[in-house]
């Protein structure tokens, strides 16, 4: 995230999506005359509600799923997602040459892309893009995704080689080399998230540090360019992109997207045609209107769980006793949080990786019905590994931190997982902080918590895009957790034995197991599910499991 991403708490009530959605529409905001409305022209408008601001216009540091919505519509790398979350070509003219080791594609670009400011769309954006991805100077989050699948990526970003060393080159303009690791089974759908994406490197360059910090500083080469972004603000448009190779087949001229975090604005802003989708509804509203003829049910490839930091400033936190983190992880009810918190079809869930995103290669068996049940709520068992934590500890009690989004969802969320954790573990104060959704991630990132909800959509279809955020000192990890028995898993399932799928399945099983049941670095919680409001007349929106969470290219408004 598929994603994340494709991805909260609040959201994940709301939308839940670890990031989302906008809406649209008012004619103060430049819609033409209201829902799904034409003017003379038989202009075609599409309005929309989102819950979460925009982080980022920049696909190197960006992390979050509002984000990669943004690039689902403004841009476009090798492959893009078709509406049954398939990978297809895009930028790509048709399916490479891949060398007989299986290491070595070579890719043949369409002549006729084009950014929206006439330049030509060529292997060079690419090459640029990809190795400004993995300098460490960037400072991208998401540069592991390249580490282990492109060659040298991992030494550039150790520092050890520089940048031009990754093995991308450009054979000629419209001819792109790509040297792998080794072979790499879901390239075509790694290569369809946003971290992938091409740059026109003569626009970031003459941008620098304003590159994607507003729509005045940003360059798209897809279906759409985003408009009236200031950077911070909850309002924007997408509008069609004229220099787009397949503008012909976009029927939409115009989204305007509102974010609304309070979902009784959200479903009034539907309910009098000022918006024609609301973002994911919260559990009042998903009950209210589960059966409504607009009403929408997807269920999603995120994954949410609570996410224990060990480390902050430093110092060791009493998250760093693995009995306190499996005493909190066993205390607290999921299938009554998913039936009476949420209740928009997200389903509880004992394990980290989604249902749907895997098969075993052999079997044909679900990754997350093969690995089974890793921790389920029980209180009992969790009073036990409380007091044996407490203990260890030196201490009778222990106030916590519990980090969420400021949303009306979030809020609620919240104060379920502190009345649970409080009720079910005696000595335990849960201060709640809930801050907007830019500033969750980054205090996430800066690990300055001790408790978060954080959500995680898939990037492409493998269990890795889960599996691979915890190794040590991984840009996503933000744990302080590190286990040389799961670094050696991972590595395992990604190097030794790429050629080898059932053995790197059996790997990727025994790290979920480890990470989860019994190193407890994270407590699974329930993979999400939405219910959103879109008018009848709205046809053509596609949802994906991964990468962006909706593709607006083929929307048409027939009323």
């Amino acid at each position: 995230m598929k994603k994340s991403q494709h991805f909260y708490i609040a959201v994940i009530l709301l939308v839940t999506a670890l990031v989302l959605a906008a809406c649209g529409g008012s004619d103060s905001e430049g819609s033409s005359g209201g829902s799904g409305s034409t003017d003379s022209s038989d202009k075609q408008v599409f309005n929309m509600i989102e819950t979460a601001e925009i982080p980022t216009g920049d696909p190197a540091l960006a992390t979050d799923a509002a984000s990669f919505i943004v690039f689902g519509q403004t841009m476009e790398g090798l492959y893009v997602l078709d509406e049954n979350d398939t990978p297809i070509p895009a930028i790509a003219d048709g399916e490479p040459e891949i060398s007989e080791d299986g290491k070595v594609y070579t890719f043949k670009l369409r002549e006729d892309a084009k950014w929206s400011n006439g330049d030509p769309v060529t292997a060079h954006d690419f090459v640029y893009a990809w190795r400004r991805a993995i300098d460490p100077d960037t400072g991208s989050e998401y540069a592991y995704m390249f580490s282990g699948i492109i060659e040298n990526a991992t030494e550039v970003m150790n520092g050890e080689k520089d940048p031009e060393e990754l093995s991308v080159e450009a054979k000629e303009d419209y001819t792109l080399e790509v040297t792998l690791e080794q072979p790499v089974e879901y390239l075509n759908s790694l290569l369809a998230f946003g971290t992938y994406l091409p740059l026109n490197e003569e626009f970031v360059e003459e941008k620098g540090s304003d590159f994607g910090t507003n729509s005045e500083n940003m360059l798209a080469n897809g279906p759409f360019e985003l408009t009236e972004w200031n950077g911070s603000g909850l309002t924007w448009k997408y509008v069609k992109n004229d220099q787009y190779w397949d503008n012909e087949n976009v029927s939409l001229d115009e989204v305007n997207v509102q974010v609304s975090k309070e979902p009784s604005t959200a479903v009034n802003l539907f309910n009098t045609d000022e918006a024609d989708r609301t973002a994911a509804l919260s559990s009042e509203y998903a009950r209210q209107y589960k059966d409504d003829e607009n009403a929408s049910t997807f269920k999603e490839g995120s994954s949410w769980y609570l996410k224990f930091n060990q480390e902050r400033g430093g110092e060791e936190t009493p998250l760093a006793n693995e009995n306190i983190r499996k005493a909190l992880a066993m205390a607290f009810d999921k299938e009554s949080f998913t039936e009476t918190v949420l209740a928009n079809g997200s389903v509880p869930s004992d394990g980290y990786v989604p249902e749907g995103l895997a098969k075993n290669p052999e079997t044909d068996q679900d990754f997350r019905e093969e690995s089974g049940d890793l921790i389920s709520y029980d209180p009992e068992q969790a009073k036990e590994y409380w007091e044996k934590g407490l203990e260890e500890l030196g201490v009778e009690e222990l106030q916590l931190d519990f980090l969420s989004d400021d949303t009306e969802n979030a809020k609620t969320t919240s104060e379920y997982f502190q009345n649970q954790l409080e009720t079910n573990l005696e000595g335990l104060s849960i201060k709640l902080t809930n801050v907007p959704f830019k500033v969750r991630l980054q205090t996430t990132t800066d690990q300055d918590y001790d408790i978060v909800m954080h959500g995680w959509g898939p990037d492409y279809l493998d269990p890795m895009t889960f599996l691979d955020l915890y190794v040590t000192d991984g840009t996503n990890n933000n744990t302080g957790y590190s286990s040389e028995e799961y670094d050696q898993l991972i590595d395992d399932a990604k190097v030794k034995y790429a050629n080898d799928p059932e053995k790197r399945w059996e790997a990727m099983l025994e790290a979920e197991k480890l990470l989860v049941q019994e190193d407890t670095v994270i407590a699974p919680v329930y993979q999400r599910g939405r219910v959103v409001l879109i008018k009848s007349y709205v046809k053509g929106l596609e949802e994906h499991l991964f990468g962006p969470d909706y593709t607006l290219k083929n929307v048409t408004i027939e009323k």
